[in-house]
């Protein structure tokens, strides 16, 4: 194995790595050290906040000089500012690690310029090494910080003539539990779950994370209801594990993109502190959240079944308003994966590039 093919190979290697490591206001990074010929030295990953980052986990478990002339690979950038730990970029340098190879730049604006750093020091750096991998598993926490808002998955279910519920309203349950159970384990994993007051009257959701036995998840995300109505006293949500967020979201849905409602709506996300929201009320927050430009990941549960339009045209899409006029304007998307869950499929897809929207 040529010495190239053995870096993509621990690229791929830390990619696995980062992905042990805790899904929190800090990146998932995974490194590994190989020896000039190309072999593994030693394997590291960032465990969460205030824990050594990846390079300088996988150097702690070589000998004092041990990593010198060592190629280091690592999923992101080096970092080069001081915070909990020390800068990564310094530590390769002390170390007299050879060449550094990484997968994504960091956007930070306080923990870039590691490549130049180590570029400066005399340290050979290659950028970019599977770059397309690296943003897919780091895409959440590159959008918090290259456009400085929440990362945003919209969810909806539907049938397969796009119905999101029956003539009547109902909508319990157009999928099976295999993903409905997939949806619980994704509000889990989000900081924030965001409904708006139609869905709360109509369906009374408790917003929390369950597993299927029923019993809740430890990470629980925080509840919040967009919306002028009152929520109801005796509404599910508010017996959440976590105080309910109400904002008046009166001004947040128009039926047509404009400035107005798409400023709005990103200054309530900016205003919620976290960095993962999880969109789950009905088709009007759902379409708010796409016409603004919002919706970084979109998640289509579609079933096997057939609703169609009730007596008089009673209908009810998935989707409202998009500001789609014409063929021309239509939103188009790129599909990320489509998985079978029980008896129903999951379609993620997503809008083009995370720097596209919601600056």
């Amino acid at each position: 194995m040529t010495v190239a093919a053995a870096e993509r190979d621990a690229m791929r290697l830390a990619l696995e790595l980062s992905r042990r490591g805790p899904r929190g206001l800090n990146p998932q990074v995974g490194a590994v050290m190989l020896s000039p010929a190309g072999d593994v030295l030693a394997e590291g990953w960032h465990r969460g906040a205030g824990t050594a980052h990846a390079e300088v986990d996988a150097l702690s478990k070589l000998a004092p000089g041990a990593a010198r002339g060592a190629t280091a690979i690592v999923t992101l950038e080096p970092c080069n500012h001081t915070g909990r730990t020390g800068p990564c970029a310094e530590a390769l340098i002390r170390a007299g690690v050879a060449r550094v190879v990484y997968a994504v730049d960091d956007p930070g604006p306080m923990s870039a310029g590691g490549a130049r750093r180590l570029r400066e020091a005399g340290v050979e750096v290659e950028a970019g090494v599977l770059a397309e991998d690296g943003e897919e598993l780091l895409h959440d926490w590159l959008t918090v910080q290259r456009l400085g808002r929440p990362h945003v998955s919209v969810k909806w279910a539907q049938s397969l003539d796009g119905r999101g519920a029956a003539p009547d309203g109902t909508s319990q349950w157009i999928t099976g539990p295999a993903a409905r159970a997939d949806v619980h384990e994704r509000r889990s994993r989000a900081d924030a779950i965001v409904i708006g007051t139609g869905t709360l009257l109509a369906d009374d959701p408790a917003l929390t994370a369950r597993r299927p036995d029923g019993t809740l998840y430890d990470r629980q995300p925080r509840p919040v209801v967009l919306g002028a109505r009152a929520i109801p006293d005796d509404a599910a949500v508010l017996r959440h594990p976590l105080p309910v967020l109400h904002r008046d979201g009166a001004n947040l849905f128009g039926e047509h993109p404009g400035t107005k409602h798409a400023g709005s709506l990103l200054a309530e996300l900016r205003g919620l502190g976290v960095q993962r929201v999880f969109v789950e009320g009905g088709p009007t927050i759902a379409s708010a959240f796409v016409r603004a430009g919002l919706a970084d990941e979109l998640l289509t549960y579609l079933a096997p079944t057939l609703i169609g339009s009730g007596p008089g045209g009673a209908d009810h899409p998935a989707l409202r308003a998009l500001g789609v006029e014409t063929i021309a304007e239509q939103k188009r998307l790129r599909l990320v994966a489509v998985e079978r869950l029980g008896e129903d499929l999951l379609i993620i897809s997503r809008p083009g590039d995370a720097t596209e929207g919601g600056h």
